[in-house]
């Protein structure tokens, strides 16, 4: 199946690179020859050279034996004008990057079905809420909620005197059996483990645990984790996101925020915006600024601006002087698996917002949703259960699940919970799939109708 990708930025890259891994036919269409050589150098995609607002170019490109049109430049009106001419040109499926939240707007005049988009992707909106939710768990490096906010992923690096150190999953479940909650994978340096029963915890191990919100606080415990309350926030950056965290993060009126915006412009009218929210203009990389207003005082430190770079320095700097939690806005991907590392808390990655939407048109239709997570090498599929598909026929323990595929929670029509090897997945459920990216089709094939 042909996609269309317009745009060949970072955010293009990492689209056009997951629909290739899908095995589509990839076309990346772009006005930067620079940029398009990048990609075609790196991926095994095609490319055209020109504006993706041009039919005669999206002609080129093959548009009329297009099933997806993903448009992810940096500019809303090219993506908005590309759907539109895919749309009209019969293309089935179409998604939008749009920063705008105007076409969101439920009182707006227009929404995205006016203009032939499917779906409109808001990577800051989605970032920004990423952000606040790690200030929420302190503890966390990753928060990732599931089956509509009803269970959450959560990341946690294991410290070096942990308890759970040298036992294995198993003693884990036999010692908290009343607690729901089931360990669906751990990051070991750069190896990701879908891990079975026997499978020990290692200091620095990050896991990934899957369980109801309300039993995080005890599965926190568990690991011998505290979340502390962050009641003080610095942002870094008044862009998109800083602007969207701080508003969100200003509602509560237990929280103090602090907002630094370099351009004394932007930082004016944020500072109107953000009615509880102190904003100050000021450099990224005036330390002596940073310090002056606080930074070691504060529970938590946020660097959103555009120079990654500062992020991370920043970061460190804030975690050197004992900050509780640190979150940096990351767009290369090479950073994303060093910075906790090197001491980094926990990232956000806009793209992946962008990612995690475009996966979910990637598989057959029976797979509900796609998920993934920073620094996880595998996926997160939500699968719907065919009437006699292999995965209803037994207990989950007495399914002869291939290594690499584990079942982390199952979905029912009234219900979800967390799956342990005494679930029965009945047709019609769907089930949270924890995949290596080897094994993706063996795992669609356990829930295909036999």
């Amino acid at each position: 199946m042909r996609a269309i990708v317009v745009g060949a930025g970072e955010v293009g890259f990492d689209v056009a690179k997951l629909l290739a891994q899908g095995g589509h036919d990839v076309v990346v269409v772009d006005i930067d020859q620079a940029a398009l050589d990048e990609v075609a150098g790196r991926l095994d995609v095609m490319t055209v050279t020109g504006n993706g607002t041009s039919a005669t170019v999206l002609e080129e490109a093959g548009i009329r034996n297009a099933r997806f049109m993903i448009a992810v430049t940096a500019i809303d009106e090219v993506n908005i004008v590309a759907c539109m001419l895919a749309d009209r040109l019969g293309v089935e499926t179409t998604v939008a990057r749009i920063r705008s939240s105007e076409l969101s707007r439920t009182e707006s005049v227009l929404t995205s079905s006016d203009f032939g988009i499917d779906l409109v992707i808001h990577p800051e909106e989605s970032a920004a809420a990423e952000v606040v939710r790690l200030i929420h768990r302190a503890a966390a490096t990753d928060v990732l909620p599931m089956a509509d906010g009803r269970l959450h992923l959560v990341g946690l690096r294991l410290d070096p005197d942990a308890p759970v150190l040298g036992r294995t999953m198993q003693d884990l479940s036999r010692e908290n059996e009343k607690l729901k909650f089931r360990v669906v994978a751990i990051v070991r340096g750069i190896r990701t483990i879908l891990p079975g029963g026997n499978e020990r915890f290692h200091k620095n191990d990050q896991v990934f645990v899957l369980a109801e919100p309300g039993d995080i606080p005890k599965v926190l415990d568990v690991v011998g984790k505290t979340n502390r309350s962050i009641s003080k926030i610095m942002i870094l950056g008044g862009s998109d996101v800083g602007a969207k965290v701080a508003l969100r993060l200003s509602r509560d009126k237990d929280k103090s925020v602090k907002l630094f915006e370099p351009n004394r412009e932007r930082a004016e009218r944020l500072a109107e915006l953000l009615g509880n929210c102190l904003v100050i203009h000021g450099e990224a990389t005036d330390i002596d600024l940073l310090v002056r207003e606080g930074l070691q005082d504060m529970d938590a430190f946020v660097a959103v601006t555009d120079d990654e770079e500062s992020n991370l320095v920043t970061c460190l700097l804030a975690k050197h002087l004992e900050v509780t939690k640190t979150v940096a806005l990351l767009s290369k991907s090479a950073y994303i698996p060093i910075s906790q590392s090197i001491g980094l808390d926990a990232a956000v990655n806009q793209k992946m917002s962008v990612s995690r939407e475009v996966l979910r048109f990637l598989r057959g239709k029976h797979v509900l949703s796609v998920a993934n997570v920073h620094g996880l090498d595998a996926e997160i599929l939500e699968i719907e259960a065919a009437p006699g598909s292999k995965i209803t026929r037994k207990q989950l323990l007495n399914v002869n699940l291939p290594a690499g595929i584990l079942i982390g929670a199952v979905r029912r029509p009234d219900s979800v919970e967390v799956a342990t090897g005494l679930t029965r997945i009945e047709a019609g459920d769907s089930a949270y799939v924890f995949v290596l990216p080897n094994q993706i089709q063996k795992a669609e094939s356990l829930f295909a109708g036999g």
